[in-house]
């Protein structure tokens, strides 16, 4: 199978279901975003960091894949087997937030995001899930129903802010406060 199939030289692209859109249909732009929000976590999961945050990411990587395939759903074909996304999800991203903070000193103000390149794309990470989210809640304002996808990027987005914490933490830096 050829990686290239000429299909979108002409500015368009096809959702999951079939249904031909311009590639900068606000499903494209969602789903896109999230791509590059996997890509992310996966440059993350390459670094030197503990097996046990890269067990997790691999965790996150597959429900984005899952997210992913969601959001690109034209509706069409209804009878179509989609992964899902479900609560438990986003209540294990919830559980793996309190076992690191566990470690945490109490954050007290904000804190400037730098100090170490790893926990530096953890932060930069945590901002392009931002950028997924609001793609997916403008889907949502559309009349999409993506509440599971908001919530998971959500609480992804504070793992994220949670996990930059605990590289520094782990690697004895000092967080830099703003003043």
């Amino acid at each position: 199978m050829k990686i290239y199939t000429k299909k979108g030289d002409k500015g368009k692209t096809q959702l999951l279901g079939g249904t031909m859109v311009d590639k900068f249909d606000s499903k494209i732009e969602a789903y896109g975003n999230i791509d590059e929000l996997n890509s992310f976590i996966g440059n993350i999961h390459d670094q030197e960091i503990d097996t046990s945050h890269k067990d997790f990411l691999i965790f996150v990587q597959i429900q984005l894949l899952n997210l992913g395939s969601i959001i690109s759903f034209d509706g069409e074909k209804i009878k179509m087997k989609l992964p899902q996304v479900l609560n438990t999800d986003i209540l294990k991203i919830e559980s793996e937030i309190d076992r690191l903070e566990e470690e945490l000193p109490k954050l007290t103000a904000f804190i400037l995001p730098c100090g170490h390149p790893i926990s530096s794309l953890c932060q930069i990470t945590r901002t392009v899930c931002r950028r997924a989210e609001r793609g997916v809640v403008f889907l949502a304002s559309k009349g999409d129903n993506h509440e599971i996808a908001i919530q998971f990027l959500n609480r992804l987005s504070d793992y994220l802010f949670v996990l930059a914490r605990k590289i520094l933490h782990e690697r004895k830096i000092k967080e830099i406060y703003w003043k």
